[in-house]
């Protein structure tokens, strides 16, 4: 059931669907997706922000890839599968593919992310794509999700057109899966600053080893640079 939404936001709401040319039924589910914790802070009145739809939209996200790349490249390893999947459900892939739809220019943000550029900040951009993904799937079930998230996927697709859209958890986690007996564990050691500019610190360890350390505006993406330092400690890149 669709609560009461303002003039201002029901008129976005409005725009970004003309935009990705998908009309919600419960447009609770949008309003939802595209608000940004700072907003629903300052909001308040209830208000939601998209990390719980940010949560699903990335399963969704993930089933739906899969399954296409499971069809479409019907000649490849599951270990070349997966790094192409890890290349289109990166942050750095998902802030392009938002770029397209202008996504940036729809979020609902509070004055501070605002006044800081948090409209162009891949974290934040990036979690509101998959936050929609979310909407689109509990709006219009896995086959409207499906057909939004394949919008976006190169339709001649290869292994060069994602090759530059790296994934170094991936690949770590790769080269540790040669030896069964390895884990390899990322631990969050320092989160700070406020909503609008936030630091976190992420250590990988490697049998309760620090391997590699990393810095970011997100936690993925402070755990991205901790197994990029991992992995040119061990020469890998």
């Amino acid at each position: 059931m669709n609560s009461t939404i303002p003039a201002d936001i029901s008129s976005k709401i409005g725009r970004f669907e003309e935009t990705i040319g998908y009309t919600f039924k419960n447009k609770d589910l949008i309003w939802e997706a595209l608000s940004h914790s700072s907003f629903a802070n300052e909001y308040k009145k209830g208000r939601h922000s998209n990390e719980r739809l940010e949560f699903l939209g990335d399963s969704v996200l993930s089933i739906v890839i899969s399954e296409h790349l499971f069809k479409y490249f019907r000649h490849l390893p599951e270990g070349d599968l997966t790094k192409i999947r890890a290349s289109l459900v990166c942050e750095k892939a998902l802030f392009e593919f938002a770029g397209q739809i202008h996504l940036g220019d729809f979020i609902l943000l509070g004055k501070g992310e605002e006044n800081t550029g948090g409209r162009n900040r891949p974290s934040i951009v990036s979690d509101a794509f998959e936050a929609v993904i979310a909407a689109v799937f509990l709006d219009g079930g896995m086959n409207a999700a499906k057909e939004y998230v394949l919008g976006f996927i190169p339709k001649e697709l290869d292994k060069n057109s994602v090759k530059n859209l790296q994934d170094y958890k991936t690949i770590l986690q790769e080269i540790i899966q040669r030896n069964p007996e390895e884990r390899v564990e990322y631990v969050l050691r320092d989160e700070s600053g406020p909503d609008h500019d936030r630091h976190f610190v992420v250590e990988v360890c490697l049998n309760n080893n620090v391997i590699g350390h990393g810095e970011g505006h997100s936690k993925k993406q402070a755990e991205q640079q901790a197994a990029k330092e991992a992995l040119a400690l061990m020469g890998e890149i």
